[in-house]
């Protein structure tokens, strides 16, 4: 176990920086470039989709309704398989813990690879998977409309040469522009670079932490239990078959859920069992990038022929850079920080526990203590709305249009962090009718008030990949 308490000591302080540098690019980043430059099914949308991913901090889940947001608001499909393939494989903060705990040219090598394998796999899609449809094809085209006059403004409907009416996407644009998936509807409110600043700091050390703490708790309980449980001689058989020892990191890592930062520790405990650098990257690249879920997801949104171009692109991209590294890269580079770490006597620093100790208060607070304010707080938001619509109606007669105004509560299910949440609302707004939408994650209940229909409704919610209960 002094190995893993050694692990946390070198990745706390660059985890808590990339949990600050990505609560900068929230708050500081525009929204609108995500969505803006990904419309036509061309290698430029492609490789523009890649380049936005890879530093976005996403994890598996929450990429999937994040890239089906993109796909409705006009991105092509190519663009979309590509932010699918390079997000979750990377991100700023699981960059600088890879570069924390397993050196520069995995840190260097990791975002090429995502790279290169998101640029593939999008351009397939283009050539060979274009015309897949998806579940429901027939809608999409009134969600994208009004990207694809590519100039990235609002359009009155008579001034708008595809006909349709605009006005009403643009009037809850304000809640989430951003093709990104982020909540943008607080940057109205944040004043100047003050209020920017503590929006970073929130979003980095509450909704960030919230998302990928626990699976970077799992991750490391996951590298402590083959740490401690599974003998050396366990992998000696495919200590030197590079290709074997790949195909068995294939198997574990394509079904199971893994994040970009979680990933490292197990690639790491792998590695100190004898496993080659190729195969830790293997792990690196195909455990973030697939899971069963999103698998499933996007062949029921995105069509049979882009699921299977996405999987080969994923095994393939893995397979070749784990073979490039194991064959004609030098060992020593992806190996030398590794035994540095482990075999160092030195203890860790004041500033290490320090750092330590603070990310540990934080993920109790992300993990524990605000999932607990939030369902009191629905608890007594509920309480209230039961209450109010008699003594509304009774006291207030200019209130007689919100009495009658339908409210429609169902659950959502399918959402596994902040990022799922702001979609599923984002998607809700964009419905006609809608008034205002919330969705709470901890319950998974969304409450919308409006002249909507609950199929329309529902709908939005499912071309995003999740499931909507009555």
């Amino acid at each position: 176990m002094q190995e893993i308490l050694h692990i946390i000591n070198e990745m706390s302080p660059y985890l808590l920086l990339g949990f600050l540098l990505a609560g900068l690019m929230h708050a500081f980043v525009p929204g609108q470039m995500y969505s803006r430059y990904l419309a036509k099914p061309t290698f430029r949308s492609v490789f523009n989709a890649a380049l936005f991913g890879i530093p976005l901090p996403l994890c598996s889940c929450g990429v999937i309704p994040t890239a089906m947001s993109l796909r409705r608001e006009g991105a092509s499909k190519g663009a979309a398989v590509s932010f699918l393939i390079a997000t979750p494989q990377t991100g700023v903060d699981s960059i600088i813990a890879t570069y924390s705990l397993m050196g520069l040219p995995f840190a260097i090598v990791r975002p090429i690879a995502a790279l290169v394998t998101a640029l593939f796999g999008g351009q397939m899609v283009n050539k060979f998977a274009s015309d897949d449809e998806a579940e429901h094809p027939e809608d999409h085209h009134d969600h994208v409309v009004h990207a694809e006059c590519g100039c990235g403004h609002d359009h009155d409907h008579e001034e708008c040469s595809c006909g349709h009416d605009h006005h009403h996407h643009h009037d809850h644009a304000v809640h989430g522009e951003c093709g990104c998936g982020c909540e943008h509807d607080h940057h109205e409110h944040a004043t100047g670079v003050g209020g920017k600043l503590l929006e970073a700091i929130h979003y980095g050390f509450v909704h960030m932490m919230a998302d990928i703490g626990k699976w970077l708790v799992v991750g490391l309980v996951v590298a402590a239990l083959i740490t401690v449980l599974v003998p050396d001689s366990f992998f000696e058989v495919f200590a030197d078959n590079s290709l074997l020892s790949m195909l068995l990191v294939l198997c574990m890592a394509i079904p199971m859920y893994l994040c970009a930062t979680g990933s490292i520790p197990i690639a790491v405990a792998l590695m100190m069992k004898g496993l080659t650098p190729g195969a830790g990257l293997v792990l690196l690249m195909a455990g973030p990038a697939s899971n069963v879920a999103s698998i499933l997801v996007i062949r029921k949104v995105l069509g049979n022929r882009t699921q299977v171009v996405y999987l080969i692109s994923i095994i393939l991209g893995a397979i070749l850079f784990g073979l490039g590294i194991d064959y004609l890269l030098p060992r020593e580079w992806f190996t030398s920080h590794l035994i540095a770490t482990t075999s160092c006597e030195e203890g860790p620093s004041w500033f290490s526990w320090l750092c330590t100790g603070l990310l540990i208060l934080l993920l109790i607070n992300a993990l524990l203590v605000q999932p607990y304010l939030v369902r009191r707080k629905a608890s007594h938001a509920t309480q209230s709305a039961t209450c109010e619509p008699e003594h509304t109606e009774i006291n207030n007669n200019h209130s007689i249009t919100q009495t009658i105004m339908n409210t429609i509560t169902f659950h959502i299910k399918g959402m596994n962090c902040n990022h799922c949440r702001m979609n599923a609302e984002k998607a809700l707004l964009s419905v006609p009718g809608v008034e205002s939408a919330a969705v709470t994650l901890e319950t998974g209940e969304a409450v919308v008030t409006g002249s909507a229909p609950v199929d329309a409704l529902h709908k939005a919610v499912e071309e995003l990949g999740f499931t909507a209960q009555a």
